[in-house]
């Protein structure tokens, strides 16, 4: 799913400057991110928290997705703008990297509940937890699955310039959201017809996940959305942000909490 069909489909969450930019704001406020600091962009895609952290100076900045397409479109504005970043193609529950090697580990954009398999999104987190240094911090952004089920539409459907209609239609079960995603284009017919599930996680439910994996210090921030105006923009404006550190080892200088 995560090619150029859906860098067209979501855009208007995705693929807009301000958005990212207001994310990216947010991302720095509740980490207090330094320049020095090496930064993991986990499940990054084509790089759009990664490269603007970049644009601002940071220079430590290791972006890593499974799709070849999306690193592809990162590596080539990377090198449009000269950005020192390392790119990694991997699957995000067993990374290759080396342990406690980052700073901070951020996990945006809705990235966690796509793999079918039951514990995938705990070995996403450990794995998270594994390669951040200890000290350092972790934020993962997933859709508020209470405001997602209080404000749920089964149809949505929105157009793209003269040409191209996205038509979605879902349903929920339990903890599971199912679509069915139908890309049209006026002139050449279907482009794309697939069905997915995500699993949807409560305040609650992402705070003890990330408890069970050792995660300290956590705060759950419910209802956050960069879009200004409302709307469906597939959920991408019904978000929780859960923010951890792993805490250093004993033995190791304590600093002042953020």
């Amino acid at each position: 799913m995560f090619d150029e069909i859906y860098l067209l489909t979501d855009a208007r969450s995705v693929c807009d400057p301000d958005i990212t930019s207001r994310e990216v704001d947010l991302i720095c406020k509740l980490l207090s991110i330094k320049v020095k600091n090496s930064i993991l962009d986990l499940c990054g895609g084509h790089g759009r928290h990664s490269l603007e952290l970049c644009a601002r100076g940071f220079n430590k900045c290791t972006l890593l997705d499974y799709s070849g397409y999306l690193l592809d479109c990162a590596r080539a504005k990377a090198a449009d703008h000269n950005y020192p970043i390392e790119l990694i193609q991997a699957d995000a529950r067993s990374t290759g990297l080396a342990s406690e090697s980052f700073d901070h580990v951020i996990i945006m954009g809705n990235s966690l509940g796509y793999i079918g398999e039951r514990d995938a999104d705990r070995q996403i987190l450990t794995e998270a937890k594994r390669v951040l240094c200890s000290g350092g911090w972790f934020v993962v952004d997933v859709a508020n699955g209470t405001r997602v089920k209080e404000s749920f539409n089964p149809r949505a459907w929105h157009e793209i310039g003269q040409d191209i209609v996205v038509c979605r239609e879902r349903s929920i079960e339990g903890d599971s959201l199912c679509a069915r995603e139908m890309v049209l284009s006026k002139k050449d017919g279907i482009i794309r017809d697939c069905s997915y599930g995500i699993h949807l996680y409560e305040p609650q439910g992402l705070e003890m996940l990330m408890k069970e994996i050792g995660f300290r210090k956590i705060k759950i921030y419910t209802d956050f959305s960069p879009h200004k105006g409302e709307g469906d923009y597939g959920f991408m404006n019904h978000r929780m942000l859960g923010v951890g550190r792993k805490l250093k080892k004993i033995g190791e200088p304590q600093e002042q909490t953020v």
